[in-house]
């Protein structure tokens, strides 16, 4: 196994005490988060997801972090999207599912740039290697569909 997976394993499921970079429970800039998110801002949502994930400021919930995952990337939040693909590998809040993993990671790719554009591009490298050829070209077909949909209903 990859040592990024088990990192990202260790930061998805291991409970964290709360650190400076996130609000404590109740603070007024979780609220503000909250609220951001609950209007549709799709970086509170991201956000948000992630501190379900983490457990940081409330309690640790997949299934809460995938739902703001989802808001965030249905708006084409490349991070939201990377962060959903992680959850489908890991089976995290979600049934383990690579086709989608790979879907998620492949759109979020197409619109990062950077560290970020190559560190996603290694992560779908990475669930490619556990994947039917059959499944890869259903992952980027789904890819396609969702990218010509505007990543609604993905």
């Amino acid at each position: 196994m990859h040592i990024r997976y088990i990192i990202l394993f260790a930061l998805l499921v291991l409970p964290v005490g709360q650190t400076a970079a996130f609000p404590p429970p109740k603070s007024p800039d979780l609220h503000a988060v909250q609220t951001q998110a609950n209007q549709g801002d799709a970086e509170a949502q991201n956000s948000l997801g992630e501190l379900y994930a983490k457990g940081m400021g409330m309690p640790q919930d997949h299934t809460q972090a995938r739902a703001w995952y989802e808001k965030a990337a249905a708006q084409g939040h490349p991070l939201a999207q990377n962060n959903l693909a992680e959850l489908y590998f890991a089976g995290l809040g979600v049934p383990q599912d690579y086709v989608r993993a790979y879907m998620w990671v492949n759109l979020a790719a197409a619109h990062m740039q950077g560290e970020e554009k190559k560190q996603a591009e290694e992560n779908r490298e990475d669930v490619a290697q556990r994947m039917t050829p059959a499944q890869i070209t259903e992952a980027k077909r789904l890819s396609e569909q969702c990218r010509s949909k505007k990543f609604k209903g993905c």
